[in-house]
């Protein structure tokens, strides 16, 4: 360990039985919510300590949900390697004081993982070592679909769903998922939210929802999001060519609220497809899955729908006679051999292509790894939860405003007399329009921090201080308000 002092908690499995255990080295220092520590004795098992200590109840509730609720997803063998697929707690940690602290999971070995993300630019694999065959990338949704649906299964969802939050084994492309106690967990009488969730992966429908609020519809969303990336050279669904006539550009997250899906059968007609997207030589199965998924009106695929249509095409692959890493899956031919073409015709492309990108998504490629995804994680927690604080803040102190308006306006009635009603009634007009031009630019910052309810709260406050402030400052009788003209 770190510091000199030996850490003993003790363990609290399913069936009640205690266990005494001594933490071991430090393995994580940057996780969002605790760092993780091997056990002495259980080189299988490591444990997740939180930060706060504060929130011991609330994780305790929760993670007593996970012991009881467990997906029971097992490992997979392979030439004699355990592959343990999620790191799901096996029982709760609390110190002698009864504090819950954390909780024990199985050891998942990161050196033997990569983020997904890392799958889907050939730049990344090329400089991580990792296997250009695109019948890997199938492999890889298939068992993401797989994962999803087991989870599914137990009432379970991830919410955070995105490539870099899903880790992939590099030798048998299996699961390998973490930070699980992130995720939305159905209890035995109430549901434990998730708090975290991504642009560029939430539902259209989600735009005016919180995580708190978010379900499978979620889920299944951004899983089909990451099995068109797979499948698709890393490009987005929702990404494109815009079109001449566009009036602006629009960030993703943006063209998925408005459904602007370009790889659709009847196309769109903001965006045009990316000119390097091999999706016309998939299956019309696989397509008509898409279409259900990103179109306005239709039923998003499960998780198993997914699960076995990926399983249909890793059966039904044809090997690539001009490049064994390529295989295809209808009469159209090869379509990454295509899209090689289309890089071909353009020399600056080919260049470019085979230089060594500075940053993918953000990141420098020679720095990419776990503790730094995880420490760009911690840091984005900490301003999001500084952003919180400040916009409940800024609601308090504007509630507070509002409050004592009516008695401002008392204080000031000889003053308002001489104005009069009309002059005062189009100065609130037009503050009233200014609020909710406010509220309409600032919409989906406001609903993530604080909930559409409680800004239809203040707005109604509003109005209602504005009243008593009208009758107030005017010497208006409360009973003239309702009396017949």
């Amino acid at each position: 360990m770190s510091d000199d002092v030996v850490k003993q908690y003790n363990a609290i499995y399913k069936d009640r039985s205690f266990e005494r255990l001594t933490l071991g080295n430090l393995l994580n220092k940057g996780g969002a919510a605790g760092k993780i520590y091997e056990i002495v004795g259980k080189p299988k098992k490591v444990a997740k300590i939180f930060h706060e200590r504060q929130k011991s109840n609330t994780n305790r509730l929760k993670l007593e949900a996970m012991v009881v609720n467990n997906p029971n997803i097992p490992s997979v063998e392979a030439k004699g390697v355990e592959y343990v697929q999620i790191a799901w707690p096996e029982a709760i940690l609390e110190d002698d004081e009864g504090y819950c602290v954390g909780y024990l999971m199985p050891f998942i070995d990161t050196n033997a993982a990569v983020s997904l993300d890392h799958l889907m630019q050939s730049a990344v694999r090329s400089k991580l070592g990792l296997s250009d065959k695109y019948e890997y990338r199938v492999m890889a949704a298939y068992n993401v679909a797989l994962m999803v649906a087991s989870l599914h299964r137990y009432g379970h969802y991830i919410i955070d769903l995105k490539p870099s939050n899903v880790s992939i084994y590099k030798k048998t492309m299996t699961v390998a998922m973490f930070d699980c106690d992130g995720f939305s967990i159905r209890g035995e009488e109430a549901r434990f939210p998730a708090e975290f969730v991504s642009e560029e992966y939430i539902y259209p429908e989600g735009m005016s929802q919180t995580p708190f609020d978010m379900g499978e519809e979620q889920d299944k969303f951004a899983l089909a999001v990451i099995i068109f990336k797979l499948l698709n050279n890393g490009i987005h669904p929702f990404s494109g060519v815009v079109k001449k006539n566009a009036d602006s550009t629009l960030s993703i997250q943006e063209r998925i609220e408005a459904n602007h899906y370009a790889y659709g059968m009847w196309g769109d007609s903001y965006q045009g497809p990316h000119p390097y997207s091999t999706h016309t030589f998939l299956p019309q199965s696989t397509l008509k899955l898409f279409d259900r998924a990103f179109v306005k009106g239709q039923t998003r695929p499960t998780a198993e729908e997914w699960q076995a249509e990926l399983d249909f095409l890793l059966k039904n692959a044809k090997r690539c006679k001009k490049n064994p890493n390529h295989v295809y899956f209808t009469n159209k031919g090869c379509g990454l051999c295509v899209a090689d073409e289309k890089l071909k015709v353009n020399l600056k492309s080919i260049q470019e292509k085979k230089a060594e990108p500075k940053k993918i998504r953000g990141f420098e490629v020679n720095k990419l790894s776990l503790e730094n995804l995880e420490k760009d994680k911690l840091q984005h927690f900490l301003n999001e939860k500084k952003a919180r604080q400040i916009t409940y803040f800024s609601i308090m102190f504007y509630s507070i405003f509002m409050t004592f308006w009516p008695r401002i306006m008392y204080g000031l009635k000889d003053d308002l007399k001489q104005i009069g009603v009309s002059i005062q009634l189009i100065v609130y007009i037009l503050f009233l329009q200014l609020l909710h031009f406010v509220v309409k630019r600032f919409k989906r910052v406001l609903v993530k921090r604080v909930g559409s309810l409680t800004i239809s709260a203040l707005i109604t406050y509003t109005y209602c201080c504005i009243i008593v402030a009208i009758c107030l400052g005017n010497d208006i009788e409360w009973s003239r308000l309702f009396r017949p003209f």
